[in-house]
């Protein structure tokens, strides 16, 4: 039986594959998707190609591996609870905006948007690993809340839909197409409520819409 790896040596192989992940967007970015080699991404992180073939033996696991870590922050797994609409959404809406607004994701965006035409399944891995589980979570927390009674959604994949919309449409897409689009802070916290309070508004029922906590500026 093979032992098990001591914690000196996994955390070593986690920081050597920080760098491969950190060098082959840079790469990937810098020299498109088929350009850029494996042999040339373990150059660039300062590691043999053992170790990157050990880790990633293709170019395509290791795309996978940049989606996955800029999707990263996301749990999709923690739903927030139902019964309380804005407090969900809320919860739900900031952490969209602070995956949005990682360096990460826009490099991930422009990868996939310059590689489409010749490498399409980079997009359908983006879509499946990535954007889909988050976009799952937002869909999986509406019908909760449906079930609850706090929300009248007559369609949950509409109103997801919807609420990452309003969220990404003024933090992210203009930052993919202008470098030195910047939202301040207190910006990014008033764009969410105000998805959010558009939100509650649409879908929230009469008694969630009159209970204590349906003002998030009451957080």
């Amino acid at each position: 039986m093979t032992p098990a790896p001591s914690a000196y040596h996994q955390r070593v192989a986690e920081e050597k594959r920080a760098l491969i992940v950190q060098a082959a967007t840079g790469l990937f970015l810098e020299l498109g998707y088929d350009r850029a080699s494996l042999a040339r991404v373990a150059d660039s992180a300062g590691v043999s190609k053992a170790t990157l073939f050990k880790q990633f033996p293709t170019k395509a696991a290791l795309f996978d591996a940049i989606v996955l870590d800029s999707w990263a922050e996301n749990d999709v797994a923690d739903v927030p609870p139902a019964g309380d609409l804005t407090a969900g959404l809320t919860v739900l809406g900031r952490r969209y905006a602070a995956l949005l607004s990682q360096p990460e994701m826009t490099d991930l965006f422009r990868i996939v948007i310059a590689e489409l035409p010749r490498f399409p399944e980079l997009a359908k891995t983006h879509f499946s690993q990535g954007k889909l589980p988050y976009f799952e979570s937002v869909r999986t927390y509406l019908l909760a809340e449906r079930d609850a009674g706090a929300a009248d959604i007559a369609d949950p994949e509409m109103a997801a839909t919807q609420f990452l919309g309003m969220i990404s449409n003024y933090l992210f897409w203009p930052r993919l197409l202008l470098p030195d689009w910047t939202v301040a802070p207190a910006r990014t916290t008033a764009v969410v409520e105000e998805a959010v309070r558009t939100m509650v508004a649409r879908y929230g029922t009469e008694v969630h819409r009159d209970s204590p906590g349906s003002d998030t500026g009451s957080e």
